[in-house]
């Protein structure tokens, strides 16, 4: 099992789907500065006022949900009494069906 677990973690590890180490984070590091050389203050100012708004609008989301299902739950407390006892039950008025005689003669 342990032979699985190591291979399955080198294989995610060579694709990229691991988490980064040091190394990976300097050349990312790099890569940034020689794409966006002196503009990489401005590039980060960007995507953190980017990541902002993502979160301030998930957490709008978010918040509207809870108030939605917090209104469900409100009205689902002011429904009435639901009682299965049901006190008005007559019994049937057909007639009973009563299986006619066996001949003895037939068998």
């Amino acid at each position: 099992m342990a032979d699985f677990l190591t291979s399955q973690h080198q294989l995610l590890g060579f694709f990229g789907l691991g988490s980064p180490g040091v190394g990976e984070l300097m050349v990312i590091a790099v890569v940034a500065v020689v794409l966006f050389g002196g503009k990489l203050p401005e590039v980060a100012r960007t995507l953190g006022g980017t990541y902002q708004q993502f979160r301030k609008g998930l957490s709008d989301i978010q918040s509207t949900i809870k108030n939605d299902l917090d209104l469900d739950a409100a009205s689902l407390n002011r429904l009435p009494e639901y009682n299965d006892v049901v006190d008005d039950f007559d019994e049937p008025t057909a007639p009973s069906f009563d299986a006619p005689p066996e001949d003895e003669d037939e068998a």
